[in-house]
């Protein structure tokens, strides 16, 4: 069994598919649209196989996103190396991202950093 795809909503669909695709070397699909419901989305595609739906419609709830709450906190992404960990986690933070852990070796062996990516967002770069 394998996760087929995870799936998030976001106010901003475009700056969500921009931030991956310039980060993190996503692949867009071409959208899609329902004119009934205004719902939009877009499937992200990564070098693995892994795949990441964003989703947009009116309406939405947007609650403040503690980093101590229940439920999905981050999404992790393995760039291979922990040289990449350490260019990738400076290259957000010099474009105005806020790194909030990391680069560190975790207790648990992970090398890894956090950055609060698009949105708040919890993005975890790890190798």
């Amino acid at each position: 069994m394998k996760i087929e795809h995870i799936a998030m909503y976001v106010n901003d669909l475009e700056g969500a598919k921009r931030f991956f695709e310039k980060y993190f070397n996503a692949t867009s699909n071409s959208g899609y649209h329902n004119k009934n419901t205004d719902f939009r989305s877009y499937f992200l595609s990564f070098e693995d196989g892994a795949r990441l739906e964003i989703m947009q419609k009116p309406g939405m709830d947007d609650s403040e996103k503690s980093p101590f709450r229940t439920g999905f906190i981050h999404l992790a992404v393995s760039v291979g190396s922990r040289e990449n960990v350490d260019s990738l986690t400076e290259k957000l933070r010099d474009d105005g991202y806020e790194v909030i852990s990391g680069p560190r070796t975790t207790g648990d062996g992970y090398y890894e950093s956090c950055v609060l990516g698009f949105e708040g967002n919890q993005i975890e770069i790890t190798v």
